[in-house]
């Protein structure tokens, strides 16, 4: 009786404890695990974005990039009626040391379209971005943010085209 008391203990104990050890893997159960991203020999992932500057722990000297100086970064154009056609002129120079090169100039609408120049802009010239927003189906205030893609430092610049649109705005806006 005693010999079969104690192999019955000596399972239970077997099972608790293995259990205990497959259960405890060190990891919370709700920790997701993430796998790196894998790279080509000799090549950093950061590579793969056309910015010069990268990611790291070095200070990275950003005085041999071009960089974007606007006369303004934001144009208020007041109040307008809805269906009206704001134009305006974003004027720049590039104070880098490197011919600034704008690869896109976006914004977040149809409504806001924006022209860049295509060639490079050497240190020191200016340019120009002309910005055309349409009411058209538009009312009360609005704030148009235009990204502006250049090799600067940071690789993205916003600038905005603000102001306030009387009237209704029709369907689709």
């Amino acid at each position: 009786m005693i010999k079969q008391a104690f192999v019955h203990l000596l399972g239970i104990m077997l099972l608790v404890g293995s259990l205990f050890t497959t259960g405890c893997t060190g990891q919370d159960a709700n920790e997701k695990k993430v796998e790196g991203i894998s790279t080509v020999e000799g090549e950093n992932n950061a590579d793969i974005i056309r910015n010069p500057v990268t990611a790291s722990e070095q200070v990275v000297d950003t005085s041999e990039l071009a960089r974007l100086v606007f006369a303004e970064e934001v144009f208020d154009f007041g109040e307008v009626d809805a269906g009206a056609v704001v134009n305006h002129t974003f004027t720049f120079t590039n104070a880098g040391k490197v011919p600034l090169v704008i690869s896109d100039v976006r914004s977040t609408c149809g409504c806001t379209v924006a022209e860049w120049p295509k060639m490079p802009i050497s240190p020191g010239q200016q340019g120009a971005i002309p910005v055309r927003f349409d009411t058209k189906n538009k009312a009360g205030v609005q704030g148009k943010p235009i990204t502006i893609t250049a090799n600067t430092y940071p690789a993205k610049i916003v600038i905005y085209l603000n102001g306030k649109v009387y009237g209704e705005a029709k369907s689709g806006q």
